[in-house]
């Protein structure tokens, strides 16, 4: 008893560390600093950014493509301290499930996958440096956090119980899956217009550019190739023409509003049954209102770092609390 105790104070942890990482992980991209560090998984060959005159030369030699931008640089090194203390989180999390493994209610098969996850995850923060912000790469970076996210509240969930208390019909329940597959679908598309830095592509309200709703110019084929090759410097979307910047602006736009209107029809449908359901309902139509209105003042104003933040932030957050509401609504064998 005393060990799952444990195991679920961790798991908590472990979840608001990864919430975190993800938040980190944002601000990072946004504020363009993902390659402050060149190198991985040091900074320059050292494990802090280098900060003597002596340390910044050395650095700018070994560099010289990339000088020393100290402030870019310690942004990148703090989420990778973090991120490195949520690995061996998740590996703590891992040795006390594997001896804790005759306990009927210790989750164990999450926290092996999680080993495995936050591994592959790490090789994707290496490549996302070394093959110098490959849009593909920081997308799946992303989606690999929010899936480390979702199995560590899934996982904590497990142990606190409750699977399967929120009563709804097949339907219903299919319904809720179906919402979570389109938000998790909308993220991914995010991620693709933040990594190709198309999120101000289109730059008026309602329209996208130049009073046209929707420019006939926009290049879907260009925006939607994944694969670049590796090589080139995909910083600031070089690689990219504007009408393909635009196409992956018009896409995530018309995401949002299929995404609002099917998450505003779950919410609706779980507040009319009252209880648990009515205030997951509530949090849900609240929590999805004020993300649609986040993506239209990153618009208006212009992609304000606080405010593209919060919009990756409650991004999270909506993927977390559709989490519980798939626990609770499916008793499930997976743990």
């Amino acid at each position: 008893m005393r060990s799952r105790g444990l195991f679920l104070r961790l798991s908590l942890l472990a979840t608001a560390l990864t919430l975190v990482v993800v938040v980190l992980g944002a601000y990072v991209r946004l504020s363009d600093a993902g390659l402050g560090c060149p190198d991985w998984p040091g900074c320059y060959g050292r494990l802090t950014v280098p900060a003597g005159e002596g340390e910044v030369a050395a650095a700018n030699a070994a560099f010289p493509e990339r000088p020393v931008e100290m402030a870019k640089g310690w942004k990148e090194m703090v989420h990778r301290y973090v991120a490195g203390a949520l690995g061996l989180l998740v590996f703590a999390l891992a040795l006390l499930a594997w001896r804790n493994r005759q306990d009927p209610h210790q989750p164990l098969a999450i926290p092996l996958l999680l080993v495995a996850v936050i591994l592959f995850q790490a090789l994707l923060g290496m490549w996302t440096v070394t093959w110098k912000l490959k849009p593909f790469i920081v997308m799946a970076h992303l989606l690999g956090g929010l899936a480390t996210l979702s199995l560590l509240a899934w996982q904590t969930l497990r142990v606190v119980g409750g699977a399967g208390a929120l009563q709804l019909p097949p339907m219903q329940r299919g319904f809720l899956v179906f919402a979570t597959a389109l938000l998790v679908g909308q993220i991914a598309l995010g991620g693709w217009t933040s990594a190709n830095y198309a999120a101000l592509a289109c730059n008026e309200l309602p329209a996208c550019t130049q009073g046209e709703l929707w420019p006939a110019d926009a290049d879907f084929a260009g925006g939607f190739e994944l694969w670049h090759g590796i090589g080139p410097d995909y910083e600031f979307g070089r690689h990219l023409s504007r009408e393909a910047k635009v196409a992956i602006h018009l896409a995530h736009r018309g995401g949002a509003v299929v995404v609002l209107l099917a998450l505003l029809a779950l919410a609706a449908m779980l507040a009319g049954r009252g209880g648990f359901a009515r205030a997951g309902g509530l949090a849900l139509g609240a929590g999805v209102t004020l993300q649609f209105l986040l993506g239209l003042s990153n618009v208006q104003f212009s992609l304000p770092l606080g405010v593209a933040v919060a919009h990756n932030a409650l991004a999270a957050l909506l993927l977390v609390l559709l989490v519980a509401l798939n626990h609770h609504a499916h008793p499930s064998r997976l743990s």
